[in-house]
């Protein structure tokens, strides 16, 4: 009999080499071609599907709680049921083609970077449009923020997002398989849009606690990774003091992993005005944006570098 998709790749640990050539793919597919400026891309079209029912004044304040959960639960099994379908049924070389573009939509590494270099570019010159162009990227108000704060808040954006727009999507991947990183990219995309302490706090309580869950290992591994890195620059000393003292400033489990290593490792302060400050501002963000940048992008590369060795381990390891 034909093997199919589902068999094969449906969990990465029953066949990991498959597995790495698609998460390689994916990588590589993002690196050349970044995200489609177009409303057919599936994190737009999910965040549509979304915006249905994510509008608290649709319901009465007492049932929004139980209608978040109803509602989270029909959202994953939209997004991640058709793959797992599609897994079943999809010849073995069709899926092996497709595959690595299913997982690249999970993925927005190359569209970060891009977006905090339209920041930086902006904010030396067109600081009202560097601020409009902040306020994609995050929640805050950024109509009078300085040029410091600006770069902070899409610096902040693409330290947290490394863990959420790249290392979970591959972690979850490596566990679960396409599903998996599906799963993750719609909880993600749910909390992005409804986890937020004002009146959508009761629709988006249960989003957010999932989203909490499911970042949870991610982005301690992602903090390892981090270390590893500001070992190898020298600066994990100071990267760890401000880990241990300011991680907590920022509100969740998991942002503040990765914002106060960076701020800590390449010696800059991220503030969100009124809320926190994190890290010590040795340097100006102004000047010190390609470490940031440098972060985020060998923390991406060397948590993809341990996730396939530990697939292929997982190979060599099951041949033996």
């Amino acid at each position: 009999m034909t093997p199919t998709a589902f068999s094969l790749f449906f969990i990465p640990w029953v066949a990991p080499i498959p597995a790495v050539v698609i998460l390689v793919l994916a990588l590589v597919i993002d690196r050349v071609a970044g995200d489609p400026k177009t409303v057919f891309h599936p994190v737009a079209v999910l965040g549509r599907l979304i915006n249905l029912w994510g509008r608290p004044e649709k319901y009465p304040a007492r049932v929004q709680r139980v209608t978040g959960v109803f509602f989270w639960i029909i959202t994953v099994l939209l997004v991640v049921l058709p793959v797992m379908l599609y897994s079943m049924c999809a010849p073995f070389w069709l899926y092996l083609i497709t595959a690595p573009f299913i997982l690249k939509a999970c993925i927005g590494w190359r569209s970060l970077e891009e977006h905090m270099r339209i920041v930086e570019g902006y904010a030396g010159s067109d600081l009202e449009r560097a601020r409009e162009e902040a306020g994609i990227m995050v929640s805050r108000n950024t109509t009078l923020l300085s040029e410091e704060q600006v770069l902070s808040a899409a610096y902040e954006s693409g330290a947290e997002n490394l863990t959420d727009s790249i290392t979970a999507p591959l972690f979850w991947f490596a566990v679960l398989g396409l599903p998996g990183a599906l799963l993750y990219r719609a909880a993600n995309t749910m909390d992005a849009m409804l986890g937020y302490r004002d009146e959508r706090e009761r629709l988006g309580w249960f989003p957010a606690r999932m989203d909490d869950i499911l970042t949870f290992v991610p982005a301690r591994l992602t903090g390892l990774v981090l270390v590893l890195w500001f070992c190898l620059k020298g600066t994990a000393g100071q990267a760890m003091m401000v880990f241990r003292r300011d991680r907590k400033k920022r509100p969740g489990f998991n942002g503040g992993i990765t914002m106060s290593l960076i701020a800590g490792g390449t010696g800059v302060m991220f503030e969100k005005p009124g809320m926190y400050r994190i890290g010590d501002p040795y340097h100006s963000l102004r000047g010190t944006g390609k470490d940031i940048c440098s972060a985020i992008r060998m923390g991406a590369l060397i948590f993809s570098f341990f996730v396939i060795a530990t697939l292929l381990l997982w190979q060599v390891s099951a041949n033996i």
